[in-house]
């Protein structure tokens, strides 16, 4: 006999499956026009300008940006950084932190939605998706139909033009740490390195993969930015909010009623525009949320329908907690002071460091197989190797010297040929009295200066060995 208790446990185990996951809703984007989509459109094309167009530019006969790895030289608009120059490197980062902590708490997350790369390619990608499928309702209508020849034919060529532009990017990003002149010649018959080809299609699907199929899924689950940021926000910080007070009771009604008051309704006729424009389909009337990347889209296309319904702009907007509570906001105050003040100094020591820096660089190597030799002339000999490394982009004539010991007597080349982004080993061996050493032991200096520029001075120290003078 069917234990009824059982039965009817079953039936709801069955009735009522469990899902371990949930499968993430597709966000079809709707296009926004206004101020801050100007304001987007133009970071977009200026940061993908730059991203595309630096590696093409030349100065000084050189690619004014590359990052030549196997030569361990970095190539910067005519200046010339080496791994001895790492420091510059962890400053610059230094910087790029300290510029986000700024903005973050003046204004929330400005970097998300106006200069994040997968903001911007994501945007790029959306753009070629619009050309190719249509508009929001268009796009969705394609993905409910039937599969069809002309489906496979749109979408198959929306994802070749999804590969190539990947492909391009992949391309350019090599184009960094490869000369990039080079690389196109080698396009035909596709004759790249090994490494060249595996970081050319891995960024490609990369890019392919992030800013194509996950979009913003980058930015809810996998951005670890969006879970700190809470830490600078403030009540003063500016956020994008919708003001609930003028905006509820919620309803649709005609254009330009004016009596939707006496109805109980609020400004926001749930047209849900804002949310179809979010390109992370949040609803922001929902209150402030991790996934907000504040590209102010909701507030473009707020206001456009605030215009048509006669109504005040400014539903959703740029504001502040304080400023939400009936509070005095004070956008300037002592955190971002303290951020601004700390950010202009790394960066004015950073501009004056590099402006100083000596591109030369000198390394005194002593032999340590022999403490001293004894000459014929009864001099005290010492054999040393001088390290001449040439960090700018120019042929240098080196001119060595000593000091530290009267009458130091050098043996070898003291008048050195570097070229550019070379490092010669000098050998010289001096000689001195021995009646001039005080001990056993003494510090010596060696200098060298540019013959062509003697601002370019460098130096060391070693010490010199010998039996000390009774």
């Amino acid at each position: 006999m069917t234990d009824p208790k059982k039965a009817s446990s079953d039936a709801l185990k069955i009735e009522h499956p469990t899902s371990l996951y949930a499968k993430s809703p597709t966000v079809y984007v709707k296009k926004s026009e206004g101020y801050f989509a100007n304001l987007r459109l133009i970071s977009a094309w200026i940061l993908l300008g730059l991203y595309y167009g630096f590696p093409w530019i030349n100065w000084n006969g050189t690619q004014a940006v590359l990052l030549d790895l196997p030569a361990r030289k970095f190539h910067y608009f005519g200046i010339t950084l080496w791994p001895q120059d790492f420091i510059y490197l962890s400053w610059l980062l230094i910087i790029a932190a300290m510029t986000l902590f700024f903005f973050t708490s003046l204004a929330g997350r400005l970097w998300c939605g106006y200069a994040c790369p997968q903001t911007v390619w994501t945007k790029t990608f959306l753009f070629i998706e619009r050309i190719i499928e249509g508009n929001r309702n268009k796009r969705m209508k394609l993905d409910k139909s039937p599969l069809s020849a002309r489906k496979i034919r749109i979408k198959a060529f929306k994802h070749f033009s999804w590969l190539t532009f990947a492909l391009f990017t992949g391309f350019t990003f090599v184009g960094y740490f490869s000369p990039i002149r080079e690389m196109v010649t080698q396009i035909p018959d596709l004759s790249f390195g090994g490494w060249e080809s595996f970081w050319i299609i891995f960024y490609s699907l990369a890019t392919y993969g992030n800013a194509g199929w996950l979009k913003e899924q980058v930015c809810i689950y996998m951005c670890p930015y969006a879970r700190f940021q809470s830490a600078m926000f403030d009540v003063n910080t500016l956020i994008i909010a919708y003001d609930p007070n003028r905006g509820e009771s919620r309803g649709s009604r005609k254009i330009k009623d004016k009596d939707y008051k006496e109805q109980g309704l609020g400004d926001c006729i749930d047209c849900e525009q804002c949310v179809h424009v979010c390109p992370t389909g949040i609803d922001i009337r929902d209150g402030l949320q991790y996934e907000c990347i504040a590209c102010a889209a909701c507030i473009d296309t707020c206001d456009s329908v605030m215009e048509k319904m006669d109504y005040p702009k400014g539903l959703i907007r740029y504001t502040t907690d304080n400023e939400n509570d009936g509070k005095e906001t004070s956008v300037f105050r002592l955190k971002t002071a303290v951020y601004a003040v700390v950010l202009i100094g790394l960066f004015v020591s950073f501009v004056i460091s590099l402006n100083n820096r000596i591109p030369f660089e000198v390394d005194i190597i002593r032999d340590r197989s022999t403490l001293y030799t004894n000459t014929l002339e009864g001099l005290v000999e010492n054999v040393y190797s001088i390290k001449m490394l040439n960090m700018s982009q120019k042929d240098m004539n080196y001119h060595i010297e000593i000091s530290g010991l009267d009458s130091i007597i050098l043996l070898g080349d003291s008048d050195v040929f570097v070229k550019a982004g070379e490092v010669v080993t000098v050998p010289v061996r001096l000689q001195v009295d021995p009646g001039q050493l005080k001990s056993s032991s003494t510090t010596i200096y060696f200098k060298a200066h540019s013959i062509e520029d003697p601002t370019i001075v460098a130096d060391s120290e070693s010490r010199f060995l010998g039996p000390v003078s009774r």
